[in-house]
């Protein structure tokens, strides 16, 4: 019998937990003890790629049950490699196919680019997170918030009140004009004792690296985390967006059916917020970042500083989908910190009109997940949350097994 047929029947024993009994098993498995060591690293990538392709099967229905024009899949294993599926069309009439290399608005999923770039330039010494907003942009010295420090900012905890102002973000008065107005806003708390989610307060972090870099936040995101991770699909903007035909267009639910919405700027104006687009190609870059792979752009004290649980959010713990499996809720830089079936999870989300947007990152275990939708359903929630949990149990029996 040849090593690899042998391999081929080690693997298939392992993933069955076929139990032994005949004597023919019996020679089977004493041969497979001579070939462990060489055998196990090839089943295990067999067992993750049968995983995955099963997920992607899993999905697809899903999505096909609900009509969902498009959607752009990332995993990355830091071991087994990435996979990237392109599904579904980029328009429901006389769209084109949605490739790797489709273009999707990320929404919310843009605050993590904005944490992650701020934890770098932290690492690097280039901030100091413990530096009040004040000291960066004087306008704040003599308001509620001049003592709010630059982690406030990226945790949502500078004490403002939810969503200021995201009514003028949805109008056409532009940034410049909106931000300052902040300033004669009442706190409902002071800096770092509340949680409060911001768009307009959040995305001061791009002025702030602007007025100590004398480098523009686009700038910095394009030569320091586009261009040396390939993601070459990535931008930030509507004219970005819509520079060429291959961008998954926004659709919202009618009585029947989805419908081809109009690409609205708005959100765009509050760039570290809400501005990045990115294709699954980008993503799963994006994700092998996070897990560690590439530390010449995030090293590990970048991801250490902006993974600190820096404001509670016991409000995620009441979600719906995560009741069952979340432990903690925390938010860090730009990224959702949560314990999640008692696994480190760095979390985020995004919805803008049009899209829905999911990433996850299983640090500990490896394992990257993102998903791009091109319709505001609500499928994400469910279709992101079997992934996470059967990740979890993936590595988890592999783990056993290895044990074993």
């Amino acid at each position: 019998m040849s090593s690899a047929k042998l391999h081929d029947i080690m693997c298939s024993v392992l993933m069955n937990r076929i139990i032994m009994k005949s004597l023919h098993h019996l020679i089977i498995a004493f041969a497979l003890t001579t070939w462990v060591v060489q055998a196990s690293p090839g089943c295990e990538q067999q067992r993750w790629e049968q995983f995955v392709n099963a997920y992607s099967k899993q999905l697809k229905q899903k999505l096909k049950e609900k009509s969902i024009p498009g959607a752009a899949l990332s995993i990355v294993h830091r071991e087994h490699g990435e996979h990237i599926v392109g599904i579904g069309v980029t328009k429901v009439r006389k769209g084109q196919k949605v490739t790797a290399n489709t273009r999707f608005r990320l929404a919310s999923v843009s605050k993590t680019f904005a944490g992650s770039l701020t934890a770098k330039l932290a690492a690097q010494g280039v901030l100091d997170i413990e530096d009040t907003v004040a000291e960066h942009l004087p306008i704040f010295t003599n308001s509620a918030y001049g003592e709010a420090k630059l982690y406030h900012l990226l945790s949502h905890s500078s004490g403002l009140v939810p969503n200021a102002y995201d009514n003028l973000i949805e109008s056409r008065m532009s940034y410049d004009k909106i931000y300052p107005k902040l300033v004669d806003v009442e706190h409902i708390c002071r800096p770092g004792i509340c949680y409060g989610y911001q768009n307009v307060m959040f995305s001061l972090i791009g002025d702030v690296i602007k007025q100590s870099t004398r480098l523009s936040y686009e700038s910095w995101l394009e030569h320091f985390f586009f261009a040396p991770l390939g993601m070459k699909d990535a931008g930030l903007g509507h004219a970005h967006m819509t520079k060429d035909d291959n961008f998954a267009a926004p659709h919202v639910r009618g009585k029947k059916r989805w419908h081809t919405a109009k690409l609205k700027p708005h959100y765009y104006k509050v760039a570290p917020a809400a501005g990045v687009n990115a294709s699954a190609a980008d993503m799963s870059q994006w994700l092998k970042a996070q897990l560690g792979i590439y530390p010449s752009v995030l090293s590990l004290d970048a991801l250490t500083i902006q993974s600190r649980p820096y404001t509670r959010t016991k409000r995620e713990l009441r979600r719906r989908v995560w009741r069952n499996y979340v432990e903690q809720a925390h938010y860090g830089l730009g990224w959702r910190i949560y314990s999640f079936s008692g696994e480190l999870m760095y979390y985020h989300s995004g919805w803008v009109q049009g899209y829905r947007t999911d990433v996850a990152v299983l640090p500990e275990l490896g394992i990257g997940f993102s998903l791009l939708l091109n319709a505001e359903s609500g499928v994400i929630n469910g279709l992101s949350t079997e992934f996470i949990r059967q990740a979890i149990e993936f590595s988890r029996t592999a783990e056993t097994q290895a044990d074993g």
